[in-house]
């Protein structure tokens, strides 16, 4: 069945080619040889080197689709092709798919990422790599493909690079008061996953509604997160410096409600007849608010807030306007500090 898929594919994108493109038009009995379903029933040895000699890299008249989902189909497909041949490159690619996978779960906040979130969480357990299968690669190619693009560029690059390092001898060097990043960035996902199915906890609920915090939060919540286990005090310690406290942090993996971030603007909307534009911008801090919990101000001055309006807010709200925005930003940000 995978393979009938594959091979309608690869037949579609080659019926797709114009042949009076002046790239086309020379190798237009091919091209019109592979363009029928009954050439790609039995691919002979022969006919696969004619395709990849004469009619692989033509230009297809098909709707071009997003880069990020093709880097990722082709990031799928060298894991069907090391399942198939038992290449010990599979440990290295699966690890790969789990890092989309993990860096997808913090945009749960986003509707197209929360209907796929129970499979994305599965794809990152060991149990669900344990036998798989091309078909269940398929599954996973065709689910997420769509989803890769909503990665933040800062952190997406490094994920497809497909480089084999030589290592030279090791020695471990010991840094006290630092933490390994890679064991941050795995205690921040454990502690996320921890939050998702804790996200009753009263708490917890305060920070997605932008209710204010009192100490006796903190602290139950900080009790929670080490008796549970999901990573040391230390770590925890990092995060609260990081995210300048404790509260912060974790709505920095939880999000704020986005009916929250509404009602925390509704004193800024009221009364005020705003144009396109400034109903775009205010929507996307809202949008900004909903996936990380909090901003800082100084964002309102970078992209893609200056896709906007190239001067940030500036260059469409009065001064007034933007000293409301910003301390309605800071409000925000105060009730996740008790």
């Amino acid at each position: 069945e995978l393979r009938q898929q594959i091979a309608e594919q690869l037949r579609t994108e080659v019926a797709a080619m114009n042949v009076q493109n002046f790239m086309v038009r020379p190798r237009r009995r091919v091209v019109e040889k592979y363009a029928g379903a009954g050439a790609w029933i039995l691919l002979e040895p022969e006919a696969r080197n004619e395709l990849a000699r004469e009619v692989a890299g033509l230009p297809s008249e098909l709707e071009a689709e997003d880069e990020e989902a093709k880097r990722f189909d082709l990031l799928i497909l060298s894991l069907q092709l090391a399942v198939l041949r038992a290449e010990p490159a599979f440990k290295r690619l699966r690890d790969q798919v789990k890092a989309i996978a993990e860096l997808l779960e913090e945009k749960s906040a986003i509707p197209m990422v929360r209907e796929q979130l129970a499979f994305i969480q599965e794809v990152q357990s060991d149990d669900w790599w344990r036998d798989v299968t091309p078909g269940m690669l398929e599954q996973a190619r065709r689910r997420l493909r769509d989803l890769v693009k909503l990665i933040e560029k800062a952190v997406r690059k490094p994920i497809y690079t497909d480089f084999t390092d030589v290592l030279g001898r090791e020695s471990a060097v010991d840094l006290p008061g630092f933490v390994a990043p890679d064991g941050f960035e795995r205690f921040k996902a454990k502690t996320h996953q921890f939050l998702l199915r804790h996200e009753n906890h009263l708490a917890i609920q305060k920070l997605r509604l932008n209710e204010p915090l009192t100490a006796a939060d903190l602290a139950e919540m900080e009790r929670m997160l080490l008796e549970s286990g999901v990573g040391t005090k230390e770590q925890l310690e990092l995060a609260k410096t990081q995210s300048q406290g404790l509260g912060l942090f974790v709505r920095s993996l939880v999000g704020l409600e986005r009916e929250a971030a509404k009602r925390a603007f509704a004193g800024f909307l009221s009364g005020k007849t705003l144009n396109s534009s400034q109903i775009e911008f205010v929507n996307l801090i809202i949008e900004q608010l909903t996936q990380h919990g909090a901003m800082e101000a100084k964002l309102l001055y970078e992209s893609p807030f200056t896709d906007i309006a190239a001067r940030g807010p500036d260059g469409i709200f009065t001064p007034a306007q933007v000293d409301q925005l910003i301390l309605t930003l800071a409000s925000i940000r105060m009730r996740a500090i008790a």
